[in-house]
């Protein structure tokens, strides 16, 4: 199915702000055709799959679209929430049934395998149609994937009042498509560990802004809260508690729930940095393990890190990271690698014995472990993701196909993409969630966090992909994520501190623009946020209010100059 990236809206010219029915839609459509007409959800409304031996996660999806429609019960935030839109209601037309159908060739495949095909080859494009005479709304795409992304799309257009579903809006056309094959959630689930439901509650709230990729950073120095087969030990070691593990059976269940809602599981079990928890198992392959004062030896308590330059650490470490990735379906596997503490090295007398003797310094060593453990990810199918300090401060041989994952700053897009190396944003300066919230070291009254100020939903919001880059660039930013680090954070306030503001750069890498073509705005983009917002309050999420109640039912009226 091709479609096209022109935009017809009844009513506006190219540049202004969508009609008020509009804030519904998050991210915006690739194109967006609307009329003035309104139009009910029948009593009996129904959802028609024309599809033959549809997979049970497509029939899952249409029983959850069903019942978001039925519930949601969202008034349209307006003054009045919806009480002025009784006359348009009382002579409209009824909309019986929604039919589900691919187009002509289009192979069936569960959304759960479709989600987890390498990017670029995720067919998530759909069209959706929705007529004002009563007519059956049509909803095609070339995938159960692209199916799951227009009922999406489709449980946004309804609103609520006294007892009716309704749109002001048809007729209603819709082509969409995402601008980016990578849009991604960051949860690290080692500082504190979030129990499997609040894990579940989250992927429900990333699909529904068609996020696509749930970044689990699962493991830290803090704690090993994952399963292992073959290495048990590191898990009873190295979780807080035996409550608070994350078994295989969990972690398959995780994958499973995220893949059913068009989401692909990428795990990160960072090395060499970042796993001081080792430690409590393994003595021996971690240097300057718990040492102090902890800050001559890492970026943040406990210290300790892998002994990298030991050929058993470097078997050891390739084994644990191979029996985690082939249980996983993702063809995407994150082996970290930042903020290495190279005076942690330097102190450490087993490390330096291990240089001297094989006259290894350790950037050969690090070379080394890297293309040993990357290796043996590469043996199970997997593409190998890193940090940005693997390319920019260290001079390792990386696989061409390595994906690299911008985050110190935003500047540094451009010296990785000069390297050739496909990128994913995730910069500290737009998209980190959890700063702001002030310091957390101890004995520190008068400390900020690191990332100070707060990152605001328009601040992350006015991000763009591809700034300093060439154009012969672009096509290496595969998309972008925020991201959630959880030093102060855990299951009592994940909704708020995630939502809504992760869903801005949902949009940027699902949209990129608007469909009129002109750039992405927070003055057009803020009706629709605080829609989002409620709708996510209706279906059980904790997001945080965007501004006052007053503020939300008036579009504009709060802007700073208004």
């Amino acid at each position: 199915m091709a479609f096209s990236r022109h935009v017809t809206i009844l009513g506006l010219v190219a540049g202004c702000l969508l009609p008020s029915g509009v804030q519904a839609l998050w991210p915006i459509p690739t194109t967006l055709e609307t009329g003035m007409s309104a139009l009910i959800i029948s009593p009996s409304f129904y959802f028609d799959v024309q599809i033959e031996g549809p997979p049970s996660d497509l029939l899952d999806a249409v029983t959850q679209s069903q019942y978001y429609l039925e519930n949601d019960k969202l008034g349209r935030l307006v003054v009045g929430r919806g009480a002025n839109d009784t006359t348009a209601l009382a002579s409209a037309m009824t909309l019986s049934n929604l039919t589900l159908s691919l187009t002509s060739g289009a192979t069936v495949e569960s959304i759960s395998s479709e989600a987890v095909k390498p990017l670029g080859t995720r067919s998530e494009e759909y069209a959706l149609t929705i007529p004002a005479d009563g007519s059956a709304a049509t909803l095609t795409a070339n995938s159960t994937l692209g199916l799951y992304r227009g009922l999406t799309t489709f449980n946004q257009l309804f609103y609520y009042y006294g007892g009716t579903t309704y749109t002001l809006l048809a007729p209603i056309s819709i082509t969409d498509t995402p601008a980016y094959p990578f849009r991604g959630l960051t949860l690290d689930t080692s500082r504190n560990y979030y129990p499997v439901s609040d894990i579940l509650r989250t992927l429900d709230a990333m699909s529904w802004v068609k996020i696509n990729t749930f970044h689990w950073h699962v493991t830290d120095s803090q704690s090993f809260p994952l399963e292992v087969a073959q290495y048990p030990e590191i898990t009873i070691n190295g979780a807080y508690s035996p409550q608070e593990v994350y078994t295989t059976s969990d972690v398959q269940y995780i994958v499973q729930y995220a893949g059913a809602r068009g989401i692909d599981v990428l795990m990160e079990i960072d090395t060499p940095g970042h796993t001081a928890i080792i430690g409590a198992t393994y003595p021996e392959y971690v240097a300057c393990f718990d040492a102090t004062p902890w800050a001559d030896f890492a970026n943040e308590p406990p210290a300790g890190q892998l002994r990298f330059a030991l050929p058993e650490v470097m078997n050891f470490t390739a084994s644990l990271l191979a029996d985690v990735a082939q249980t996983l379906p993702s063809y995407y596997f994150s082996t970290g690698g930042d903020e290495l503490n190279t005076n942690c090295y330097t102190e450490d007398y087993i490390t330096q014995q291990q240089l001297n003797s094989t006259g290894t310094t350790l950037n050969d060593a690090l070379d080394t472990f890297t293309q040993t453990t990357h290796s043996a990810l590469i043996a199970q199918g997997k593409t190998p993701v890193v940090w940005e300090e693997m390319v920019l401060d260290w001079n390792i041989t990386l696989s061409n196909e390595t994906i690299v994952m911008i985050w110190i700053s935003s500047a540094d897009a451009a010296a990785v993409a000069g390297k050739g190396f496909r990128i994913i944003q995730a910069p500290s300066n737009y998209f980190y969630l959890d700063c702001g919230a002030g310091e957390w070291l101890g004995d520190d009254p008068t400390g900020n966090s690191w990332c100070d100020p707060f990152k605001t939903w328009s601040e992350s919001y006015t991000f763009d992909p591809l700034a300093n880059l060439t154009e012969a660039q672009y096509e290496l930013v595969l998309g972008g994520e925020q991201l959630l680090w959880s030093e102060q954070s855990g299951p009592q306030n994940v909704d708020p501190i995630v939502w809504p503001r992760a869903a801005s750069s949902a949009e940027i890498f699902w949209s990129a623009k608007q469909p009129t073509g002109a750039a992405l705005n927070v003055t057009e983009a803020l009706p629709r946020l605080h829609d989002i917002r409620y709708r996510m309050v209706q279906r059980g999420i904790n997001a945080i209010p965007l501004q006052p109640y007053w503020c939300a039912l008036r579009p504009d009226a709060c802007d700073l100059y208004a």
